[in-house]
C-alpha cells in the first residue's frame, strides 16, 4: 500500500473538547463523539483529516446560531466546515454539540443518551464533508447514509419507525 493510500485511509484525528461541566456527567461521552466520527468516516471513505468537537451547552450554541445562521435560538448541532487548505493534512472543520438540547431532545423522542449524541456527530460530519438537508432529496439521501452508519455501529436507525420532521440545523 502507498503512503498517499494510507494516509487517505487513516481514520481522522478528532481533538473533543468539553466547554461546559454539564457534560461531566456523561462519562462515555468523548468515546461516543470519536466513535460515531471513525464510523461516518469509514462509511464515506473519508481520507485523513482533523475534526474539532465541542461539547457545549445550549446558552454558547444559541449564540453561535445566532451570529452564524441569523437564528436565535439553541440547537442540537452546528457544522462549521474548514476552507480547503492548498497542501497539508485535511482539516474537516468543527462541530458544535449542545448538552441541553440533546437532553431534551432524548425526553421527547425517547432516545438514549449515548445514541443521539452518536447520531448528532454523525450528522455533524457529514455536514462537514459537503452532506446537506436543504433539499427533500438531499435530506432523504443524507438520512440514508445516517442510518447505515448508525447501524454500523450497532445503534438504531434514528429515522426508524417516526415521522419525518425537517430540523433547523
Amino acid at each position: 500500500m502507498t503512503p498517499a493510500l494510507k494516509r487517505r485511509m487513516a481514520a481522522p484525528s478528532v481533538d473533543v473538547q468539553i466547554a461546559s461541566p454539564l457534560w461531566d456527567t456523561e462519562p462515555a461521552a468523548e468515546q461516543t463523539v470519536r466513535d460515531a466520527i471513525a464510523a461516518a468516516a469509514t462509511a464515506v471513505a473519508a481520507e485523513a483529516g482533523e475534526v474539532s468537537v465541542v461539547l457545549t451547552d445550549d446558552a454558547t450554541i444559541r449564540t453561535l446560531n445566532r451570529d452564524w445562521r441569523k437564528i436565535d435560538k439553541p440547537t442540537n448541532v452546528l457544522s462549521f466546515p474548514a476552507p480547503e487548505t492548498p497542501a497539508g493534512e485535511k482539516m474537516f472543520g468543527d462541530i458544535v454539540i449542545a448538552y441541553e438540547t440533546l437532553v431534551r431532545e432524548c425526553d421527547e423522542e425517547d432516545h438514549v443518551f449515548g445514541h443521539h449524541l452518536a447520531h448528532l456527530t454523525v450528522h455533524g460530519f457529514l455536514h462537514l464533508i459537503g452532506y446537506d438537508h436543504l433539499t427533500d432529496s438531499d435530506a432523504d439521501a443524507m438520512e440514508a447514509l445516517e442510518s447505515k452508519i448508525m447501524i454500523a455501529m450497532k445503534r438504531p436507525d434514528p429515522y426508524l419507525g417516526r415521522d419525518l420532521v425537517r430540523g433547523d440545523h
